[in-house]
């Protein structure tokens, strides 16, 4: 069932909640916790059908607030659905003009599960500080994605300044597959000194950061970044060690090849991870994530990272995370950047 309100306030909306589990036995008893989404005018749909997939794994009331335009006439908007509408949820659209643009505790806090955690996510842009933003500083858990930020290497720097446990960014969640596999590998070659780390895709994108950042760290070797265009994402990462090359490489959408020295290739199933994917890991942990936590502070200081594109000369790794040659706003929005 979808209700529209015009020219709401909140109040209103809970009262018609109400209304409609008094009318249609809708019950909130199975709601584990509230996602709050932050979206854009025109991009809100995909993080609904994202939410609304997790919600059948993590039954939620679903508060997603899009800004429209700050300088229309201050009004609220609202769309309520339920039922076979809203998954395994409840979601409440709150489309906000003027004032209203501007997402805040008190526009939502009478639509909140009580005594139920809080989950804030921003599917595009996000504020300067997510953790002490009107809405960061309710939630539990926040949940960013530097992927499809305007600037995403600008965005992990940011990220990493502001970190508070509780952050986490989905660009980390669509490499989990990739970690996965690469530390089983590690622990099948034993302890092999890795010397130097190679990942290989279509753009620099944040996610390609991420991963990189971790070997680093872990293994205490440099990492290099190389992209071409022919690519579609993250498609390849080499181990280059004493004993030759330990290679874990997707060339489709699917299934990954390892080849290991002196042994036959291995093919494993590693499909990419869709948005709708990534949101339900993320919803299953309300608890700091500590690795990431590692990685986006002390390891993104510290890791040894160049990028190159494929045939140019191999540059000196330096001593940070460093984006060369590359223009970081045009790699946010290449095709395929958001492909892990």
């Amino acid at each position: 069932m979808i209700v529209q309100m015009e020219n709401t306030t909140a109040a209103k909306i809970e009262k018609k909640l109400n209304q409609l589990r008094d009318e249609n036995g809708v019950v909130t008893l199975g709601r584990v916790l509230t996602l709050v989404v932050l979206a854009q005018a025109g991009h809100s749909e995909v993080a609904v059908e994202a939410a609304n997939y997790a919600s059948h794994e993590h039954p939620c009331r679903i508060i997603v607030h899009v800004a429209h335009s700050r300088t229309d006439e201050t009004r609220l908007d609202a769309q309520l659905r339920v039922g076979g509408d809203a998954g395994a949820s409840e979601v409440i659209l709150l489309h906000g003009y003027g004032e209203l643009a501007e997402p805040t505790e008190t526009l939502v806090s009478a639509l909140l599960l009580p005594d139920a955690p809080i989950v804030a996510w921003w599917p595009h842009d996000f504020p300067e500080n997510p953790s002490t933003s009107s809405i960061g500083c309710i939630a539990h858990r926040r949940i960013t994605d530097s992927s499809r930020a305007p600037a995403p290497f600008e965005s992990l720097a940011q990220l990493s300044q502001q970190y508070r446990p509780g952050d986490t960014d989905l660009s980390w969640t669509r490499i989990t597959n990739w970690r996965i596999q690469l530390a089983a590998v590690l622990d099948q070659v034993g302890p092999v000194k890795v010397r130097e780390i190679v990942l290989e895709g279509s753009t620099v994108a944040s996610s390609m950061v991420l991963l990189g950042v971790w070997l680093s760290s872990k293994l205490d070797a440099p990492a290099t970044i190389i992209t071409d265009d022919t690519r579609r994402g993250l498609d390849r990462v080499c181990l280059v060690t004493d004993d030759g090359s330990v290679q874990l490489h997707r060339p489709g959408r699917t299934v990954a090849v390892l080849s290991q020295p002196g042994q036959p290739d291995q093919q494993i199933a590693m499909p990419v991870r869709d948005l709708n994917a990534c949101l339900a890991e993320e919803l299953r942990r309300l608890d700091a994530d500590e690795v990431y936590g590692e990685v986006i502070t002390s390891g993104l200081a510290s890791a040894r990272i160049t990028t190159r594109a494929v045939g140019e000369e191999a540059a000196e790794p330096s001593e940070n995370t460093t984006v060369q040659g590359h223009d970081a706003s045009a790699s946010a929005s290449a095709e395929g950047a958001g492909d892990e």
